[in-house]
């Protein structure tokens, strides 16, 4: 696959591109960092930009400098409460699970990382996350970044990438030559299955709106459908089909897989039609793997995998960003500048 000189690829050259080593960072002799936290459950009105203790690396943990931190979907679905029926947070919390950064120190039980080192890693949504100056990472969840990349583009990799990963190969089981239909593939995760599904040599079928048609072209794809003007579901002899809208668009899914395809989707299965139609369905939960997230990384350098990034905010503007991924008209991803509040 081609290198694009696309302008929907967000090049920032000005920005610290990601190299084994960087200059040690150091903890902040105060104790205190700024950081975007919620008190309660709530709307946008929740998210204050504050000061906050500075975290503790356990023995097998990283602290890290953090440079970026990418906004996805369950950030606000978290902030709304959507989720307290699965996780159980105390208050006052630090959203966001996707960040890159510099390590400033490693727990006594980390050998593969040093101080310096630029990283990138999907932090453990349990605890507190990374719209932060500062945050922790288990070290078995880190990976070095990508060279190839500003750490604010790795920043959007981690946790889109891994969804993508894991729906596709550990829970689809997609091999070379099959057939996969692809949903919302403008999106954060469907711009890396794209690729992803294509690196792996499937025939890759995606739907998106008539503006994103050429980013989607661009990525891969074989097979590009319009959802607003064409209708996916004349398809036939799928392998897979990869959801990540759920509602109308699945129920009208299942009829375009052949007798042993699946659909996985990452906003849960209707077993009702599942059954219905007499296939199967697969939900999942991305669990982040630093292995899996490092052979990423190398398919970002070996220019075989692309990262898109919609916009920008610094992180005193994370209401703002917040306010677009709600909408659900991003076309990639979406990344808090942290290492400073310059919007780019």
């Amino acid at each position: 696959m081609e290198k694009s000189t696309n302008a929907d690829i967000v090049v920032e050259e000005e920005e610290v591109i990601a190299t084994k080593e960087q200059k040690v960072e150091t903890s902040p002799s105060s104790g205190k960092m700024k950081a975007v936290r919620i008190h309660k459950y709530g709307g946008l009105e929740t998210l204050v930009y504050e000061n906050a203790p500075v975290p503790e690396a356990g023995p097998n943990e990283v602290f890290i400098k953090v440079y970026a931190a990418g906004v996805n979907p369950v950030d606000w679905k978290i902030r709304e409460g959507k989720m307290k029926d699965f996780i159980s947070y105390d208050f006052p919390l630090i959203l966001g699970w996707d960040m890159a950064g510099v390590i400033v120190s490693v727990g006594s039980l980390v050998s593969r990382f040093k101080a310096g080192d630029a990283v990138f890693a999907r932090p453990d949504i349990s605890q507190n996350g990374c719209y932060a100056e500062y945050a922790i990472a288990k070290a078995s969840d880190v990976a070095f970044a990508p060279v190839s990349i500003s750490l604010s583009q790795a920043a959007g990799v981690p946790l889109a990438s891994q969804t993508a990963w894991t729906g596709l190969f550990e829970v689809g089981n997609l091999k070379r030559n099959q057939r996969v239909l692809i949903h919302g593939a403008s999106g954060g995760v469907g711009i890396f299955a794209v690729q992803l599904a294509k690196i792996a040599g499937a025939y890759v079928a995606a739907t998106t709106s008539a503006p994103n048609k050429e980013l989607i072209k661009s990525l891969g794809a074989d097979e590009i459908i319009d959802y607003q003007k064409e209708n996916f579901s004349t398809l036939k002899n799928f392998d897979l089909v990869f959801d990540t809208i759920g509602g109308e668009t699945q129920t009208r899914s299942w009829q375009i897989l052949n007798k042993d395809g699946i659909l996985v989707s990452t906003v849960g299965i209707n077993e009702e039609e599942a059954k219905k139609n007499g296939k199967v369905g697969k939900s999942f939960m991305t669990i982040s793997n630093g292995a899996r997230l490092q052979e990423i990384a190398g398919l970002i350098d070996k220019r075989m995998l692309r990262v898109v990034i919609d916009k920008k905010f610094p992180l005193t503007q994370v209401k703002e960003a917040h306010e677009l991924s709600q909408s659900g008209k991003t076309r990639g991803k979406i990344v808090l500048s942290v290492i400073d509040n310059t919007p780019h």
